[in-house]
């Protein structure tokens, strides 16, 4: 599959490692996906900072997880105050799973990393494309799912990012 990857998408690769690497994370997830597009100069990354998801946001962004905080809100908990707390108490990213790997530089895939490039390599395929660059990347992460939350934390729609990078949506944001 790598063979088919541009440049760019490979970059994204090598910059969700770094990610993962900075944040002390035992591997790359899908987050680190995110931020391996959201850092990058290509057409994902223009697509995301257009909606409010540049690199710097999601960075600066607690990854909700799979807890729903306005649900949790609704009765009562304050995500964001229990990390403010255990952060006080124990350090920064003391909620974090995983830690930094020990010795060399290899930082393994996570299932949902790699379930979310498989499926960029599915959006290439379904866009007739040859090749699979940054945005058929992040049309994984956002087909993959677990990513949604974060997004929507820093006000962008899954939704409207995937019709964005669609080939009409794409042609649109080149003026064709």
């Amino acid at each position: 599959m790598f063979e088919r990857f541009t440049k760019q998408a490979r970059d994204v690769v090598l910059r969700a490692q770094e990610e993962a690497l900075a944040a002390g994370r035992s591997g790359v997830g899908a987050r680190e996906m995110l931020l391996g597009v959201a850092s990058g100069d290509g057409r994902g990354a223009r697509v995301l900072a257009e909606h409010g998801a540049s690199a710097d946001a999601l960075r600066d962004r607690p990854d909700p997880g799979p807890l729903d905080g306005e649900a949790l809100a609704a009765i009562g908990i304050d995500l964001d105050e229990i990390r403010r707390r255990a952060e006080a108490s124990f350090g920064p990213g003391a909620l974090e799973r995983g830690r930094r790997p020990r010795g060399g530089s290899s930082v393994p895939i996570s299932p949902d990393a790699k379930k979310a490039l498989e499926l960029s390599l599915r959006e290439a395929i379904a866009a007739g494309d040859k090749e699979i660059d940054d945005g058929h990347v992040l049309l994984g992460v956002l087909r993959e799912g677990s990513m949604d939350g974060l997004l929507r934390s820093v006000g962008a729609d899954p939704a409207a990012l995937r019709a964005a990078l669609s080939p009409a949506g794409s042609r649109r944001a080149r003026g064709a």
